[in-house]
């Protein structure tokens, strides 16, 4: 039986980048964490230690900052767009360079003072190959609640199922969405804020009779208002609250005192698409991770 060299990449990850643009006594602040992994003829490098086709890690990390400063950032898209772009014409042995951004918020306080916002963190891959490039936006760590209108009834039972029934419950999660846009073109920024509200309002309008139910108008919502979007993945964690038990002290409690569970918890995760040849299959079969 023969053994062989399975899919393989290798890259510089997690290159952490803060540029700051001077205009002036007004500035602007970015700070992004840059993963960078190429793939291609590199089969020498594993088989012998021959090294000639294999592009230093460190040389990414420079060319990140390199491109900062002669190019600027701007959009996280944008930024992954160039560098995938210049490892793919520049190296020939290259043939898929996949830059992945975490883009992290700051809340302007003054002209040059900012204070970092903690409510979640801005996504992107893009897989650039010869003849194409695919961008995936997204966001993570997106925490939102909704008090009421969430029931839970009518599921399957077996003989170990002990929860109950309600019609009445705390609905949580955290959100980790990330869409597939048609083209490498878009305006990143107003994409990415239309879909982030397209989220919010699915999931505060949408009576819920079951996380994969509010999954589903999640992921409707976005391909409904942004018809750039192929599809999205969503992955939601359902962050449990449960009623206290108070009748030991002789008191009631009529839904307002709940422990906020941290683990186990039940993970929905589901992918929403559109219903249309042209959309075409994903160039990276792991777009979503």
């Amino acid at each position: 039986m023969a053994i062989v060299l399975g899919p393989h990449r290798y890259g510089k990850a997690e290159t952490r980048l803060v540029h700051v643009t001077r205009d002036g006594d007004t500035h602007e602040l970015i700070d992004l964490n840059v993963s960078i992994a190429l793939s291609g003829d590199l089969t020498a490098t594993h088989f012998t230690g021959d090294n000639s086709a294999v592009l230093p890690t460190d040389t990414m990390k420079n060319t990140v900052y390199a491109f900062a400063r002669e190019h600027g950032v701007g959009q996280p898209e944008a930024f992954a767009l160039r560098l995938g772009r210049h490892f793919v014409a520049g190296l020939p042995q290259i043939v898929t360079a996949r830059v992945g951004i975490e883009a992290y918020g700051w809340e302007r306080l003054g002209p040059h003072s900012f204070r970092r916002k903690g409510d979640f963190t801005r996504l992107c891959t893009v897989t650039v190959g010869a003849d194409s490039a695919q961008v995936v936006s997204g966001l993570k760590d997106f925490v939102v609640l909704n008090t009421t209108a969430s029931e839970f009834h009518g599921f399957a039972r077996d003989r170990y199922t002990t929860l109950p029934e309600t019609t009445d419950r705390i609905l949580a999660t955290e959100v980790d969405a990330r869409w597939r846009h048609l083209s490498d073109t878009a305006d990143w920024g107003e994409s990415f804020e239309e879909a982030k509200d397209a989220l919010v309002n699915a999931f505060v309008n949408t009576y819920s009779y079951s996380l994969q139910q509010t999954l589903f108008s999640m992921g409707t919502r976005v391909l409904e208002s942004r018809p750039e979007i192929a599809e999205i993945r969503l992955a939601l964690p359902n962050k449990h609250h449960y009623l206290v038990d108070l009748s030991p002290f002789d008191l009631e409690n009529p839904g307002e005192v709940f422990l906020a569970g941290d683990r186990p918890y039940g993970l929905i995760e589901g992918t929403v698409t559109r219903d249309n040849p042209a959309v075409g299959p994903s160039a990276d079969p792991e777009w979503y991770r």
